[in-house]
């Protein structure tokens, strides 16, 4: 196993959170965007549901950044422990997903939600020491 310095080891995990949150965000915005897929489905049957996502560029973005993520977590298990790498990535993923979905999306974030993220984090810091 090859081991990296810290900053090395940040980068990609950050990497791993930044195209995750990306995905989601985007996937959610363009599920947003298209609609009630029951309602399409009524309306044009499911290859008509499936037209509508697959053929929504925002969603495909989404799918793109979400691929993206995937590799950039096999890259960083190659380099970096799984016991820092899972938690690390998965707590920055849910912060930055909450941090975007009020930014992005408009979402009500209450503060249970801001103080799990909070302590999420914390906990990551503790392994990472």
């Amino acid at each position: 196993m090859t081991y990296v310095g810290t900053i090395e080891t940040w980068t990609t995990i950050i990497a791993v959170a930044g195209t995750a949150v990306a995905g989601d965000v985007l996937t959610a915005g363009a599920m947003r965007q298209i609609g009630d897929l029951d309602d399409i489905r009524a309306v044009a049957g499911l290859p008509g549901a499936i037209k509508a996502v697959v053929s929504n560029p925002i969603f495909l973005l989404g799918v793109l950044c979400m691929a993206a993520s995937f590799f950039t977590l096999l890259f960083t298990l190659s380099n970096v422990d799984l016991s820092l790498a899972a938690p690390a990535s998965a707590s920055l993923t849910f912060m930055g997903n909450a941090i975007a979905a009020k930014i992005f999306l408009k979402e009500n974030v209450d503060q249970r939600r801001w103080l799990a993220a909070l302590f999420v984090c914390a906990g990551v810091a503790l392994l990472a020491h």
